[in-house]
């Protein structure tokens, strides 16, 4: 996957770094939604829910052309995405 870092629209703030957005998008139980909200499909804005090496839950706002994701918006997990998160990767797993 390629990113587009190029003035990004937002600040990368001490919690995150670039490298941890990224790798949440490459977490194999990464959750990815369209969001079913008229405003975040005419836009056609994604959300991941992602892992990092780390283990740090991140939640990002993104949108793509199928070759580039452009992060519009990202944040740790709420407490409510890691259970989610956790709940989807349980069932891909199975349990």
């Amino acid at each position: 996957m390629e990113f587009d870092w190029n003035n990004p629209p937002f600040e990368l703030d001490s919690s995150l770094t670039q490298q941890e957005i990224e790798e949440s998008f490459e977490d194999p139980f990464a959750v990815r939604l369209l969001p079913d909200s008229p405003r975040f499909a005419a836009q056609a804005r994604y959300f991941n829910l992602g892992m990092t090496a780390g283990g740090v839950g991140v939640f990002s706002v993104y949108r793509t052309n199928g070759r580039q994701i452009r992060v519009l918006a990202t944040r740790v997990f709420e407490p409510e995405e890691r259970f989610f998160y956790q709940r989807k990767m349980n069932q891909s797993l199975g349990q």
